[in-house]
């Protein structure tokens, strides 16, 4: 009898020993995968705890370590462990691109070198990217982003839009001007400037034309600037509105292009509750511009172009709109309806971009039959910015830096009804302790028993 007690004592500690080993094993395996593989889920709305593709393929294109340098206290008034918010921010970054290096300085501790940086705020960021640096006063994943596409460019691109002639400015703030757009260009690396024909002797070639909706028209001899300009190879947006060209018809003829009269009518606006001489385009040609771009973008009070037959230029429809509308040649006036002997029907292409080859380097050229497209009043309507953004960056080179825009944190804050709180209390504060206890004298007590 002491024989077999004495086997099964043996049996069980043997068992106990190899469950150990086994365990050992089991936690060393895994502590090996979790050194060499990281592996997480964000399970919050929207995926607002991580980073967006965009921002992930902008980080891949910087082949050079990034400096991130933090100016910060240990603790702020405001914002209390000011360095651990900015950390944790970061360290989703680093995971991307592990040489992404951050630093923090506490200006009290080093005012010189705080003040040699111009730093002026607790919390100020100076982001540097070889020889290049900017600041930043705010911490979030667009104004980063926006940041870094500064950065990443190989030189400061310019837009040069034409004046004197009753443009959209780019620098307005009327509902006609194209003022947030600019805003939203210079926030990714791209400056703008208004020039007037008269005054400049000739338009800079290594920079992009914008003609912005002229209201009068142009003289014989800045069209001819203008047609130098595009034989020396430059790079051009045109935003054209229904109606006369001012001038501009040797530009037309020049690119091939047949402006129809009228004003494109979409019935399926109404739909949306928008006027029927708003367009809406979800059809897209096969181009960088509007490759995987899935947006609804609206042309108000847009005009058809047709390109012409032209060996000189490579031609790609950019947007179609209307397919079950018109371009209407009467007045815009009560109820609109299609006449077929005068109208046209649709689709209609409303956005065209052009190329060619000049002195071994592509020329490129969008013309875009609305104005308003991009205007203060109407630039928030869909993708109108997006798409913008993607035609500017393609005509300065720079098609790799799509647009990075923030996404909206919809999980940040949890709003609870009276009836909801006191569910909760009730049963977090007062139910289940009960239960638990209850179940614990219940244990107790069967125990005994036994």
């Amino acid at each position: 009898m002491a024989n077999a007690a004495k086997k099964s004592h043996s049996r069980f500690r043997w068992r106990n020993s190899l469950f150990i080993v086994l365990f050992l094993i089991l936690m060393g395996a895994l502590g090996y995968l979790a050194q060499e593989f990281r592996l997480q889920w964000d399970i919050s709305q929207n995926g607002r705890n991580s980073l967006s593709q965009a921002s992930i393929d902008l980080l891949h294109k910087l082949d050079s370590p990034l400096h991130v340098t933090v100016y910060a206290t240990q603790q702020d008034l405001q914002l209390g462990d000011i360095r651990g918010i900015i950390s944790n921010f970061i360290g989703v970054y680093q995971r991307i691109k592990p040489d992404l290096i951050l630093t923090f300085v506490d200006p009290a501790e080093q005012p010189q070198q705080a003040q040699s940086e111009g730093v002026r705020l607790n919390g100020e960021i100076v982001v540097a990217y070889k020889e290049r640096k900017e600041r930043l006063a705010t911490i979030n994943e667009q104004a980063f982003a926006n940041a870094l596409m500064r950065l990443a460019r190989s030189e400061r691109k310019r837009l040069w839009l034409l004046a004197s002639h009753g443009e959209r400015k780019i620098d307005g703030i009327t509902q006609r001007d194209l003022g947030n757009f600019g805003k939203k260009l210079f926030e990714t690396g791209i400056e703008s400037k208004s020039f007037s024909l008269t005054d400049q002797p000739e338009i800079p070639g290594n920079d992009i034309l914008v003609i912005a909706s002229p209201q009068m028209e142009l003289l014989e001899g800045e069209v001819k600037k203008i047609l130098d300009y595009l034989a020396r190879g430059g790079n051009l947006l045109w935003l054209v509105d229904a109606g006369s060209l001012y001038g501009l018809q040797p530009l037309a003829e020049q690119l091939g292009i047949v402006f129809t009269p009228g004003v494109i009518v979409d019935p399926q606006a109404s739909q949306l509750r928008v006027p029927t001489t708003f367009a809406l385009a979800t059809l897209y040609g096969a181009h960088t511009v509007t490759e995987n771009f899935e947006y609804m973008t609206v042309f108000p009070f847009a005009r058809q172009l047709v390109p012409e037959e032209n060996t000189d230029w490579r031609r790609v429809i950019l947007a179609e709109v209307a397919p079950q509308g018109w371009v209407e040649t009467g007045p815009l006036e009560g109820e609109i309806t299609f006449d077929a002997e005068n109208d046209v029907t649709g689709p209609v292409s409303v956005a065209l971009a052009l190329s060619r080859v000049i002195d071994d380097r592509e020329q490129r050229i969008i013309v875009v039959g609305s104005g308003h497209f991009l205007a203060n009043g109407y630039l928030g309507n869909g993708g109108n910015l997006d798409l913008g953004l993607n035609m500017i960056n393609w005509l300065a080179g720079d098609e790799a830096f799509i647009p990075i825009q923030p996404r909206v944190t919809t999980d940040s804050r949890l709003a609870l009804s009276e009836l909801q709180l006191t569910l909760i209390v009730t049963v977090f504060l007062i139910i289940l302790p009960v239960v638990f206890l209850g179940s614990g004298i219940f244990i107790h007590w069967y125990r005994k028993r036994r």
